[in-house]
């Protein structure tokens, strides 16, 4: 399971993103700016959920 390490690096790259697109829009005048930020927020706090995660694994297989 060694690549749920290094999937968590994917939901920065989507919040980055998503972070790009809010700023874009607002910038634009578009009304659906907020739901760019809201799917960043939710982003960043998948990728802190996946990190606490995969350590909560790591030490479960240490403990074994």
């Amino acid at each position: 399971m060694g690549y749920l390490k290094y999937t968590q690096y994917v939901y920065i790259a989507f919040a980055v993103y998503f972070i790009y697109d809010g700023v874009t829009k607002m910038n634009e005048g578009a009304e659906s700016y907020p739901l760019s930020f809201v799917i960043a927020g939710m982003a960043i706090f998948m990728f802190f959920f996946r990190r606490k995660f995969v350590k909560k694994f790591d030490d479960r297989n240490k403990k074994q």
